[in-house]
């Protein structure tokens, strides 16, 4: 019953939790093994070699997504895929690590029973434990599973900015910090995580080769046993030499403050790739209770990544406005940035059988420009692949001007085009809002809109009454657009600089233009000017020419009427 129970949560958990697949005992079995082997794979080349063989977003967010998958599908608790390969060299005080706070809320709640709180960012590096005796570097260790390490003693002391001797209250401790790539200004919102972390594990892992390690800075967030008060820790770590932690670690009272640091931080140049903060509490208990996935004094959270995994689930083909058809992925829901995403354009066909997607599949999206999301590239194909078929074109754009069954898509997507803000410009009219039209009066073609009158754009079923007379007035008012904006609406194939080019103010001059004259546009060859008298001389076009010169459009008046070709509308 539990077990059911968690899966309906999940389920009903909105953004960016994934749902458990609908998989056979066997087919996860399958999948669960291979994404295992996959990530072992990639462990043993980042820990043994230093080589990173994917990015660091797509290696933390694959496995997340193969311990989501084993809570799906196993009773035991999921195995932990982050695990490093264990050195021999135990930690004198283990690491803990850091629970991730998922949101404000989850922070707050946090923060309610604490008092002394600091705030650090969360530096994008390798963690490692220093140990000083007697005022000498002797112990450097990677952090490994927490407990144990790997030796790291030969390479930090290569390391600039780690002092090999200190004196005072440091001349005997255990530190624990971050190795990480030095950078000047780096803004984290700008420039992202640039594989910081990985070039850092590949300098400090690569045998027999000290490359790199003139690039690496430590940041210490951590003195087991040090001083109870945070400013002492702080002056003394500046004085011994780690000159970092001082002023990159500030005390707050409030989440919003934590919140203003951290959206400052994001947008600030800093000194190293950072992924987020950290809030600590001053008061941690004695290095010796320190145990790995047990430090309750500090959490961490992380920003939001600028690029997600996420798994498809469908492949769908779409018609738009020209009678191209596009491939669109639908995904599993997910938060990026601002933006909830459940389907990405892959573009034409052959793009998308280059890109090889197919259902199950898991891809990066990431956002371009306006905010909207694409792909960057497959990370993870599934092990039972089925790609539909894609339909057969027969749509062009000299297709679908009028409304038919068969013409759907391309006759929706052109309306959706003609009131865009770069054409016609009618506010807040967009897909649904045509259906809504097309579906209450039944449009003929593509400017049947027109000749609605106020009562009936009024009495639009899902449109109050205030709606329709405001759009009344936009079509009224739309007529006045500028003749070049109307054969924009009409899907004329002119590229935007050669439509500004154009001289003609008249759909009667458009026709007396032959080839040669059309290539005198700048912008015109000899294949698009075939195409442009093939369309101002289309029969359906002249009809609906005609047509908007009676309905008083600018540039179309006094036009011959055609008998309009119903073949292939």
């Amino acid at each position: 019953m539990w077990r059911a129970l968690s899966v309906v949560m999940m389920i009903w958990s909105g953004f960016g939790l994934a749902v458990c697949p609908v998989w056979s005992p066997a087919r996860a079995e399958q999948e669960i093994a291979r994404l295992q082997a996959q990530i072992t794979r990639w462990d043993t080349a980042y820990w043994k070699e230093g080589v990173s063989e994917v990015n660091d977003e797509v290696y933390d967010q694959l496995a997340e997504r193969l311990k989501q998958w084993q809570r799906c599908f196993s009773e035991e608790q999921a195995a932990e895929p982050l695990a490093p390969v264990t050195g021999s060299v135990r930690h004198p005080v283990s690491h803990t690590g850091v629970q991730k706070m998922a949101d404000e809320a989850a922070l707050r709640h946090w923060m309610h029973s604490r008092r002394d709180l600091w705030v650090q960012p969360k530096v994008d590096g390798v963690a490692v434990t220093l140990v000083y005796r007697e005022g000498k570097l002797v112990q450097a260790t990677s952090r490994g599973n927490g407990l144990k390490g790997e030796d790291w003693t030969e390479k930090v002391m290569r390391i600039a900015s780690i002092p090999p001797r200190l004196t005072g209250e440091l001349a005997n401790s255990v530190l624990q910090g971050e190795l990480f790539l030095r950078r000047d200004n780096h803004i984290q919102k700008n420039m992202g995580g640039m594989n910081a972390r990985a070039k850092v594990a590949g300098a400090m892992m690569r045998q027999g080769d000290h490359v790199g390690l003139d690039k690496i800075g430590i940041f210490i967030w951590a003195w087991p046993n040090g001083p109870a008060l945070m400013p002492e820790r702080l002056r003394a770590l500046t004085r011994a030499g780690f000159t970092l932690s001082e002023p990159w670690t500030r005390k707050i009272d409030s989440v919003e403050g934590v919140t203003k640091l951290r959206d400052r931080w994001l947008t600030s140049p800093l000194p190293f790739v950072t992924d987020g903060i950290v809030i600590r509490s001053a008061k941690e208990p004695k290095g010796e209770r320190w145990l790995p996935g047990e430090g309750n004094w500090v959490v961490a959270w992380k920003y939001a990544p600028v690029a997600q995994v996420a798994e498809v689930r469908s492949i769908n083909f779409t018609v738009g406005r020209s009678g191209r058809i596009a491939v669109v992925a639908a995904l599993e829901p997910f938060q990026l940035d601002d933006k909830r995403v459940q389907r990405v354009n892959l573009g034409s066909i052959a793009r998308w059988q280059a890109l090889d997607i197919a259902p199950g599949d898991h891809i990066q999206v990431s956002l371009a420009g306006q905010g909207i999301p694409r792909v960057d590239k497959v990370v993870w194909r599934g092990s039972e692949r089925h790609k539909p078929e894609p339909p057969a074109s027969r749509f062009t754009p000299l297709t679908c001007f009028y409304a038919t069954p068969e013409c759907h898509e391309q006759f929706i997507a052109r309306l959706v085009w003609l009131s865009s803000s770069a054409v016609l410009n009618i506010t807040g009219l967009g897909e649904a809002g045509w259906l809504a039209l097309h579906q209450a009066h039944h449009f003929e073609h593509l400017f049947s809109w027109l000749a609605l009158t106020q009562s009936q754009l009024q009495q639009t079923p899902g449109l109050s009454a205030q709606r329709g007379q405001q759009l009344w007035h936009q079509f009224n008012l739309v007529r006045r657009q500028p003749f070049q904006r109307w054969l924009d609406a009409l899907g004329i194939p002119l590229p935007r600089t050669a439509m500004r080019a154009l001289s003609d103010r008249s759909w009667q001059q458009l026709q007396r233009r032959d080839s040669p004259r059309w290539q005198q546009v700048p912008g015109v060859g000899t294949e698009r000017a075939r195409k442009l008298v093939e369309f101002v001389h289309h029969p359906t076009v002249n009809a609906l020419a005609v047509g908007l010169g009676e309905q008083g459009v600018k540039g179309f008046s006094a036009l011959m009427a055609v008998v309009p070709v119903v073949e292939n509308r």
